[in-house]
């Protein structure tokens, strides 16, 4: 299976190599009042799919500070109302084993889920 996986990798680089040597010609994006960018191809397309990217990334930042600031809420609430774990029952000099711990309490979950 690793091995498979690291053809499938190989596959889609070569194929994406290939890409780059196959569009080495220039493209020309057009701005607004006139200007404009010439550059090759696979840099125009390096450069859109960066930029969604980074959009995509940027949209998202405002979601994960509000779901990392509930899951800490959460966690804080979650540590208050647990209570104390009791304290483990003293081996007998007849029983060698330790005495098993006490099962975890019911906690809510952090995630939100």
């Amino acid at each position: 299976m690793k091995y498979l996986l690291w053809l499938l990798k190989a596959a889609i680089f070569f194929t994406l190599f290939a890409f780059a040597l196959n569009n080495q010609q220039d493209a020309t994006v057009h701005f607004f009042f006139g200007t404009q960018w010439r550059a090759p191809l696979v840099l125009v397309v390096l450069t859109a799919f960066s930029a969604g990217l980074a959009v995509g990334v940027l949209g998202m930042v405002p979601r994960w500070w509000r779901h990392r600031t509930a899951a800490r809420r959460a966690q804080a609430a979650a540590a208050v109302a647990a209570p104390a774990a009791p304290a483990p029952a003293a081996t007998t000099a007849n029983n060698s084993t330790p005495a098993a711990p006490p099962p975890p309490p019911d906690l809510p979950s952090i995630h939100g889920i």
